[in-house]
Formats: C-alpha cells, structure tokens, sequence
C-alpha cells in the first residue's frame, strides 16, 4: 500500500505536470467503490473538473488533493494498489525495467483521465489507476485554505513531515499514556497519526530498538523520546527521496523485509541479526529480536500483571469449611420453600388423577343414569375436544373394561374371564354396536 513516502512521490509529479494547467478534458468511468462510497459519481467529477485550473496540489499521510481554480476540489486515497500515472513520464515507485515496453495509454485499470489544454505547453495527460478498488476519489466543496478541516482529512492525525510543529515530544508522550495498545497499532492508525504504514512502522520500530508488541503506555520518558526521533527520521527520509527505495539508507531493514514466504529468501540482515515475522495490528511485521527488545508487558502479559496488583481473596482451608456455621435463619427459610414446593406438586398432582382416570375408564351410561364425562381436550385447557358432544346420536363412546360395567349394572350374572357384552341398548348404543362390528371387535 502506498505510504507517506509513495504519496509524496504523486504529489510532486502532480505540481511538476498539472499545476499550472487547464483541465480541457475530464473523463470517469462509473465505479461505486472508488466515487460511489464516498458520495460523488463519475458524472459529477467529469462537469464540476472540467475547464478548471489546477493551483497546487497536498498532501496529509496517505491522502493527497488538487487544489483548483475554483470549489470543488478532489481529495484522493490510493488504497492498496492505486496509483497516479503520467503518459509522458514514469512516475511509478517501482523502477521500470531496461526491456519492458511503453505502457499502453489509457491504463489499464483507469478510473479517472486528465488531459490539458496543451496551450504555451506540451499537452499533459494523467490517469488516477486503482487495480483492487479500495482507492477513493471524492470532491470536497469548500475554499481550497479549509480542505484539512472537512471529511476526510479532519479525521486523520497529524501529517509527520507536513506538521512537524504539530508532532512533538510532548504530544507523542500524551498520545501514548492514553493508548492502552502495542506500539505498532498505534502508529498504524490513521486517527493518531497520518501516513504511517506497514513497512514505515517497522522502520521505526526498528530504528527505536523497539518492540512492536509493547503496549505504548508502557514506554518510559527516554523511550518517549527514541520513538519521536525515529518517526521523524524515518518518514522525512522516505518523503525527501519520494520513496525511492534504491536510495534508501542500507542499514534500513526494507532493504531486506520482504522475503517471507519467499524461496531462497534472506531470513537474516547482513551482519547476521535473524529476522521473524509477527502479526501486530492485523499486519505482518518484521522484528529483529536480538536488538528490538521488550521493556514492559504486553498483550496477555499486561492482563496478567494487572491481575497480579489486583488483591486476591484467600482460600478458606477444609478446617475454616466445616467450623463455618450457616445463618440459623436462613436455613428455614430454604427448608419451607422445599416443603412449600412438596405441597404444590402434591396440590397439583392430586387434580391431575380424577382427570386421567376419567379418560381411561370413561364408562357408558347404564340403565337411564347418566355418567358424568370429564371433556377431551387438544392440550389447551378449558378447550373441548371438537369431537366430543355430551348425549345424543353423536356421543363419542369409548371401549370400556368389563369389570366397571358389570359394577355399573349390579342385575346382571357375573361374566366369565374372557367373555365380551355389549353395551346396553340404551340412547346411542346401536351407534356403538355398529361402530364395534365395524372395527371387528364384536363377534356377530
């Protein structure tokens, strides 16, 4: 991802190829990443660009801006992979190859094209390029001397290099007594301080002698001071050569970072010092151990001498445990609610019988006497059974034991085991019948 140092470098070929010059021709494609996501569309940056001068161009950590003639004014972000491209000149980070071939123009991968009027001059044509579309491009409407105070700029911290008046020792010890976080993240973020990436952290952290992991509150007033001095350095080195790497310092560990995972790749910097590779931040990051040392907790550690400082209540031994004599007058109180408890399912319990004997045994009428019937229900209490009707032709009678019957019917002989009667031909019987012969279980 570019950083402050990469963003430096697209400001200066902007002021070297744009500022002066007339927009002519401005021309976007439709992308709801890049615009759209930062309110502004493709439409909108063609009319309100085209035919304006460009006065000057900005920059704050990893956002840069044109300043034009006249309101709006676009504020960009390159993202993970976007770039600002000049047909007449290379102006990419990345040196180009003695054999590779002009590129084709327009870019692949172009969101936005500029081309000046080319009047007292040659003409000039730019590309604003993002291959991953995490960049962003957006106008901000304002006077030009006012854009750092307008989304998104007012979010970001202080430019290093830009606001070095700003950046000073007493605010970086303020800034970390209040971050409660490894050292890296906290350059990471582009709330605390603006431009500070992946490999411009672990620069400084390297040049501090510091470990990433270290929470930042932990660092003493000299540490302080180590961390100041090298965020200085490091970011006005990388901006001063535009971020070109091949005149960066030697004893910089970019110089020898990027071999991880890499076949044949140095595992180790030239005088021998091993290089491992962290996770801080959510970023990979490259340590030297035997030089970036730990000098307080961190992460889990920090947890556990907090908890160390915390005081700890002492275990009671199997003598203090059986000497201890519960309240006597909570004691009943649990022993009722218990018996209370007893009694209520008891209460409850007993209601439930008669019902299930009801529906088990339910007996027929015998004679002209009529049994009362508990009344079926679907499992919602107080709600009948829809089938079910009290009396009458329709009276839904179940199959009954013999024995009931016959205590039902106290002049009938007594039946022999095994034997089966039918129920007496009283209102609704023959139904009953005619059901059982129906279902084969009366013998004709």
């Amino acid at each position: 991802m570019p950083e402050i140092g990469e963003v430096a470098r697209a400001v200066h070929y902007i002021r070297k190829h744009l500022v002066g010059k007339t927009l002519q021709k401005v021309t976007a494609v439709e992308d709801g990443n890049v615009f759209g996501k930062v309110g502004t569309s493709h439409t909108e940056i063609m009319t309100k660009l085209t035919g304006k001068k460009v006065v000057d161009a900005g920059q704050q950590g990893k956002y840069f801006w044109m300043i034009m003639s006249s309101p709006p004014h676009p504020v960009m972000h390159f993202g993970m992979a976007g770039w600002f491209k000049f047909k007449s000149e290379h102006s990419y980070y990345y040196k180009k190859k003695d054999n590779e071939e002009s590129e084709e123009w327009p870019p692949k991968y172009w969101k936005v094209l500029f081309e000046t009027d080319g009047k007292g001059n040659e003409k000039v044509e730019a590309a604003f390029v993002d291959l991953r579309r995490f960049g962003r491009f957006r106008l901000v409407d304002c006077p030009a001397k006012d854009i750092r105070e307008h989304t998104p700029l007012a979010e970001n911290g202080p430019d290093p290099v830009q606001d070095k008046d700003v950046v000073t020792v007493d605010w970086l010890k303020e800034l970390c007594q209040r971050k409660k976080v490894p050292i890296k993240a906290m350059l990471l973020d582009q709330a605390n301080i603006s431009g500070i990436g992946n490999w411009v952290g672990d620069e400084i952290m390297y040049d501090a002698r510091m470990h990433p992991e270290q929470y930042a509150n932990t660092l003493s007033a000299d540490e302080v001071k180590k961390l100041h001095k090298s965020i200085h350095y490091v970011c006005g080195t990388a901006v001063d050569l535009l971020a070109d790497s091949d005149q960066f310092p030697e004893s910089w560990l970019f110089k020898h970072r990027w071999g991880k995972g890499k076949k044949d790749a140095p595992t180790a910097l030239p005088n021998g010092e091993k290089i491992v590779f962290l996770t801080v931040g959510g970023r990979t990051s490259a340590v030297i151990p035997s030089v970036q040392k730990k000098t307080g907790p961190v992460a889990k550690e920090i947890s556990e001498a907090e908890e160390d400082v915390k005081p700890k209540k002492a275990k009671a031994s199997k003598k203090q445990k059986a000497e201890v004599v519960e309240d006597p007058e909570e004691k009943p109180k649990r022993t009722a609610t218990k018996k209370r408890a007893k009694e209520v399912d008891s209460e409850e319990e007993t209601k439930a019988t008669p019902k299930k004997r009801a529906r088990g045994k339910k007996a027929s009428a015998a004679g002209n006497e009529d049994v009362e019937e508990v009344p079926k229900t679907n499992g919602h209490a107080g709600k009948p059974n829809k089938f079910a009707k009290k009396g009458g032709k329709n009276t839904k009678v179940e199959e009954t034991d013999e024995e009931a019957e016959l205590e039902a019917q106290p002049n009938k002989p007594p039946l022999k085991k095994g034997t089966r009667t039918a129920t007496p031909r009283n209102e609704g019987a023959e139904e009953v019948v005619d059901r059982r012969r129906r279902s084969g279980r009366l013998r004709k």
